[in-house]
């Protein structure tokens, strides 16, 4: 096994934090003695982990325990639900893609499962996920010419001060910026379809909405562009050069369709908007 994998192998073991392992075991081993060695159990054998995480009495109370985020981390809260997607891919055989006035199905679900068995796929997207229950804000102080400096505030929610930022940072510290940007599209493409699509135009006329206060309002089309360029700056970036990193950067450029569908699907199926809401506090 490469040594790239083998981290990101061991990242997705380790992950389970002892809330989760125990909300994993009383749910669907709440009849075990020896708990610790459980424990254990799902902490090493990712065959065995896998079988807890996919547990029917698992995925219910995930779905539908209006106290589950009290319980469980948000990573393995949204590893449930890509891996139940996951499933109901299997089942229905199509995706669904919106236009403004009309769904429509797509017979590509089994290239969006395969996507989705690549576990390093699937492990980054929960994590990516997981990382926007939590908006930060930043300043900085940047030299204009000697002499004059000027404070920039950016927040890790906001595309266009993050990319504001990236112009005013040497090239060597702007691999985080790449990436956060990338997924930032990532995230409001997948999980906030609707959002976009209101924000960029009219429902009815379908014209496009004025700029307010300066701020640059991006098309669907558009989140998708920048979220494939910035994964793509990711992947070239010096810093994750011949790693495994790099490989998984240029897997979710070339294949950000693919990667935006289960966000798509977990979205309209297994939240309700006062979930996203409460969950990400934003919008």
């Amino acid at each position: 096994m490469e040594k790239g994998k083998m981290r990101l192998l061991k990242e997705r073991l380790s992950s389970l934090s002892d809330k989760d392992l125990d909300f994993l075991i009383d749910t669907a081993a709440p009849e075990v003695s020896d708990r610790n060695r459980l424990k254990e159990i799902l902490k090493e054998d990712e065959d065995f982990r896998e079988r807890f995480i996919t547990d029917e009495k698992v995925v219910q109370t995930v779905l539908y325990d209006e106290e589950i985020f009290l319980k469980i981390s948000p990573h393995l809260f949204f590893e449930i639900l890509l891996k139940k997607a996951k499933r109901d891919f299997s089942e229905t055989g199509y995706t669904i893609e919106k236009t403004p006035h009309m769904k429509i199905p797509v017979f590509d679900a089994d290239e969006v499962i395969e996507f989705l068995k690549d576990e390093d796929h699937l492990f980054y997207l929960a994590d990516m996920l997981s990382s926007f229950t939590k908006v930060e804000s930043y300043s900085i102080l940047i030299q204009i010419r000697e002499g004059i400096w000027k404070r920039i505030w950016f927040n890790n929610m906001d595309i266009q001060s993050l990319r504001a930022f990236c112009d005013v940072v040497d090239e060597e510290y702007r691999f985080t910026l790449y990436k956060r940007i990338a997924d930032l599209c990532l995230f409001i493409l997948g999980l906030f379809p609707d959002y976009v699509e209101r924000n960029y135009r009219y429902p009815h006329t379908l014209k496009k909405r004025p700029s307010l206060f300066g701020i640059q309002r991006l098309s669907p089309e558009e989140y998708e562009k920048e979220g494939i360029r910035f994964y793509r700056l990711a992947a070239e970036h010096q810093s994750i050069k011949d790693t495994q990193l790099e490989e998984l950067f240029w897997d979710f450029s070339e294949n950000f369709q693919k990667a935006k569908k289960p966000l798509n699907y977990i979205s309209e199926h297994y939240f309700q908007y006062s979930t996203k809401q409460r969950l990400f506090e934003i919008f």
